[in-house]
């Protein structure tokens, strides 16, 4: 009988990991997850079919566990939400967990970085991560590190920053340094080269630049999007625009936290270009998407059927996700969940909505409307004691975000009311 090998995914909660643990389930691998707070990934379609481990880069004592019987690793770990000191977070973390992966056997380490030229002036954020890929290396374990740029795809930081800014601003305020070069990558792609080096050798040990089809310019990159979308927009380029507060504008608008938004942004200071093409001959089974491509690919996926569910960790919440403003909540049950779910049923008839997908007793979506202002979705998950009303609205352009806002109290009172006639109805039943 074949044993299949052992893939740990550290990360677990971030959005590479959430793309590549999909991917490696499918081809029969067996995954385990590493992660600070496991109960964040409950909510993922992947949750029950891996093993996870609690445990954390910066405290070593909790490695050991999670790296037991792992033949390769994939280290996918930044810190940079922990804001300043997160530098020296980041490289004590990969000097914990080399030397737990050494003192165990780990085979290999496969490790996914920035894209930047070390010889040049980089910014904080760039230089830690190609400090982090030194320090992993420097153990006996051996590391295939790949290193990239902006990554094109529904949840993707970068690509959330230019979503978002690029949806918001008709005449979109710049620094000069959106004239800089970058050569944007398909996440599908980031994907494929980091399940090519599980199996092939000839990566292990090497440095590799990896980038997509064409390299452009950030400002160019905002515009194409724009196009994408069918929204006219051009830039307005600022002479100086200090750093904290294009983060702060960033923290704001966009789903990406101030720490994090200010570290990136000033990672986007320098060109980020792919200058050493060895992966193209090394990894020749990954097919290279272009930018409208991957970026029409990433507009697909803001149906609330394909986004990555963040947020069912309890309670309520309102966050910006992969496109959409989301607004969850989440009430304790008594009745049997025919009831309830008949009391869904009715309601949707009552308002005419349509049904886009049905699970048996577990879940229902429906989609209230389409108009020029965004799509929007309501969703209720069921279980023995728990009913999640999720409502979904994807914003298009500055009038999709002036009518969430500005109609928000109105929003918040009708999904009050639309769960308090469900559970009425069900006692009633």
């Amino acid at each position: 009988m074949r044993v299949t090998k052992l893939i740990l995914v550290t990360g677990a909660t971030g959005y590479i990991a959430s793309r590549l643990i999909p991917r490696l389930l499918d081809s029969g691998r067996r995954v385990r997850c590493l992660a600070r707070d496991p109960l964040r990934l409950k909510g993922r379609g992947w949750f029950h079919h891996v093993e996870v481990i609690q445990a954390d880069v910066t405290t070593p004592s909790t490695l050991a566990r999670a790296l037991e019987g792992v033949h390769t690793a994939y280290y996918l770990v930044h810190n940079m939400s922990a804001g300043h000191g997160y530098t020296r977070i980041e490289l004590d973390g990969a000097r914990n967990f080399v030397s737990a992966a050494q003192e165990v056997g780990v085979r290999h380490i496969i490790y996914l970085g920035g894209l930047a030229d070390p010889e040049q002036h980089i910014a904080p954020h760039m230089r830690s991560r190609i400090e982090t890929g030194r320090v992993l290396r420097e153990g006996n374990v051996p590391v295939t590190e790949f290193r990239a740029g902006v990554i094109i795809g529904s949840g993707s930081i970068s690509f959330e920053m230019i979503r978002f800014i690029t949806e918001l601003f008709p005449l979109i305020p710049a620094p000069a340094w959106v004239h800089n070069k970058s050569q944007p990558i398909a996440i599908r792609n980031i994907v494929d080269y980091l399940l090519a080096a599980l199996e092939n050798k000839n990566g292990q040990g090497q440095v590799f630049e990896i980038g997509g089809l064409e390299t452009t310019t950030y400002q160019d990159l905002m515009l194409r999007y724009a196009r994408a979308r069918g929204l006219k927009r051009d830039m307005l380029i600022l002479p100086y625009i200090p750093l904290w507060f294009m983060a702060f504008g960033v923290g704001l608008m966009t789903p990406v936290p101030y720490p994090i938004a200010y570290a990136l942004v000033a990672g986007l200071s320098t060109d980020s270009i792919v200058k050493h093409s060895e992966a193209l001959s090394v990894f020749p089974e990954v097919k290279l998407i272009d930018f409208d491509s991957a970026t029409h690919a990433a507009l697909e996926n803001t149906n609330p059927s394909r986004i990555e569910r963040v947020w069912e960790n309890g309670g309520s919440r309102f966050i910006k996700h992969e496109g959409s403003l989301i607004y969850h909540r989440e009430y304790p049950i008594r009745e049997p969940l025919d009831a309830v779910v008949q009391s869904i049923r009715k309601l949707i008839a009552h308002k005419q909505w349509r049904i886009e997908s049905f699970e048996g007793n577990k879940s229902i979506l429906v989609s209230v409307f389409e108009s020029s202002f965004g799509n929007r979705w309501l969703e209720w998950r069921v279980d023995q004691n728990r009913l999640a009303q999720t409502a979904f609205f994807s914003p298009r352009g500055l009038p999709g975000f002036l009518y969430w806002y500005f109609l928000y109290p109105y929003h918040w009172l009708t999904f009050r009311g639309l769960m308090g006639n469900i559970t009425k109805q069900s006692e009633n039943q």
